[in-house]
């Protein structure tokens, strides 16, 4: 049954994220949380969170903080309380008990030597490395008593296996090809395999939306479902993200965890979401997408077979376009904290407000809350400025005389005002027979000590006349 068929009916889709907390919710992992919470809320259905923490020497609670909280950020809420898959042992030796009472599943006294013998043979021989079920029909009274066992699912050895995948489509693999997997370990702890299906089964989980490296896990998952006779759910296995170079993406590529693109980057969430909605899905020939469109468009078949290949310039661009929509006071509130760290200082009630009249004039030019930090950085420096470089440059030869000329001329304004400053500069500019960036460009440098800044007008009237005239002032000669 395919997934639009399966969705369109009467049965409630769930959907479901299920992150190992042993690291960061990396960008692969949050393109498929996206993927599994659009698809729930296009078709009105449940989206839940299982936190997958049977390994125990790794799990973090520090790494399940993370994840929540890019969850979070993301703006990605599942229903109901997340599940802990540790908590849930007891529920899988359970069913590895009843699929061993049924007889579709049987203790392997194998041992760790007998087994890497088996696998040497194999390899001697040319053949797939895979159980060759030794104790599938043996009578467990020949084992040595109390001998440590495993217990294995005893899968189908005819015919063949096919998942109608709603991504890579019809998928075909023999049976003899699956071999006798364990679930429960010689401690009586069990395994991946076991825990996910049973896991998935018992949150009625109907769409199995996940990296197209779990394809495999799908044909050992199925062959213990269907030993349970329970209903399959609907696989869609969505190509991974590689890098520029169609490598398999690394750090080096921007594999980082979604905090970082937070906190060091400088990233809003919704730029981030529409980035990683266009890595491997599409509609048409958009590219800026928000979220309630995403939500009402996102459906499997719009999912690519390729692997996306991940761009950090796009993102930055991208993330760019929602500076420049979002909400000036926000942004504000977002960029305060950085400021402040390079400032050494909190900014006070009337800083803050002076940073939202800013954010107009600064934020088309940023393309990360750092830009947009730094850009509005030179309405609290102390005078006398600092200047960079290329600021220093524009003050040297005769621009301090030129500066000079120009402040009683600012100075005798009766308006401060952007008409009344423009008039004035363009007409001061002219009166020299110079262009106006000879005049703008060390009347740049002055007011924020930096090549680049906001119009210029734009900066005379966010610093005021008493500030604007004591920092041209500071740099005249």
């Amino acid at each position: 049954m395919g997934a639009t068929e399966k969705a369109d009916g009467n049965e409630r889709v769930v959907t479901r994220f299920a992150p190992s907390p042993t690291g960061f919710l990396h960008i692969g992992g949050a393109r498929t949380a996206l993927f599994n919470w659009l698809f729930a809320r296009h078709h009105g259905g449940e989206f839940k969170l299982r936190i997958e923490d049977t390994d125990r020497a790794r799990s973090t609670d520090e790494a399940i903080e993370k994840i929540l909280d890019g969850m979070r950020w993301l703006g990605l809420d599942w229903d109901g309380e997340e599940v802990y898959q540790f908590a849930r042992a007891d529920r899988h030796v359970e069913v590895a008990n009843a699929l061993l009472d049924q007889g579709k599943a049987y203790r392997c006294y194998a041992t760790p030597d007998e087994l890497a013998e088996m696998r040497e043979q194999q390899r001697a021989a040319k053949q797939p490395i895979r159980y060759d079920g030794r104790w599938r029909d043996r009578d467990p009274a020949e084992a040595p008593e109390g001998a440590p066992f495993v217990i294995r699912l005893k899968t189908e050895t005819d015919g063949e296996t096919v998942i109608e995948d709603a991504v890579q489509g019809r998928v075909v693999v023999r049976n003899e090809e699956i071999d006798d997997f364990v679930m429960l370990r010689g401690d009586g702890t069990p395994t991946y395999m076991l825990a996910v299906a049973v896991d998935d089964h018992d949150m009625g989980v109907t769409h199995v939306i996940r990296g197209d490296d779990h394809l495999n896990n799908a044909f050992r998952q199925r062959a213990l479902i269907d030993a349970m006779g329970w209903p399959q759910p609907v696989y869609a296995h969505v190509p991974l993200i590689h890098g520029p170079d169609g490598a398999k993406l690394s750090k080096r590529h921007g594999a980082l965890g979604v905090e970082a693109y937070r906190d060091e980057m400088g990233m809003l969430p919704e730029a981030v979401i529409n980035y990683l909605l266009r890595l491997g899905w599409g509609h048409g020939d958009d590219e800026i997408i928000s979220r309630d469109q995403a939500v009402e468009w996102f459906d499997l078949d719009g999912v690519g077979k390729s692997a996306a290949r991940f761009d950090l310039k796009k993102l930055e661009n991208l993330n760019g376009h929602y500076i420049r929509e979002a909400d000036n006071g926000r942004l504000a509130d977002l960029a305060a904290p950085l400021i402040a760290a390079d400032l050494g200082r909190e900014l006070t009630e009337e800083d803050r407000k002076l940073l939202q009249r800013g954010m107009e004039s600064i934020k088309p030019r940023a393309k990360s809350l750092g830009e947009l930090a730094e850009g509005a950085g030179f309405l609290f420096r102390t005078r006398p400025l600092n200047l960079d470089e290329k600021a220093a440059k524009l003050l040297q030869d005769g621009a301090p005389a030129l500066l000079a000329h120009l402040v009683p001329l600012l100075e005798g304004l009766p308006d401060w005002t952007e008409e009344a400053l423009d008039t004035a500069v363009r007409e001061f500019a002219d009166a020299r027979d110079l262009k106006l960036g000879k005049v703008a460009q060390p009347l740049r440098a002055a007011l924020t000590g930096r090549a680049t800044s906001p119009g210029i007008f734009d900066v005379l009237l966010l610093l005021g006349r008493e500030e604007s005239l004591a920092r041209i002032a500071d740099q005249a000669g």
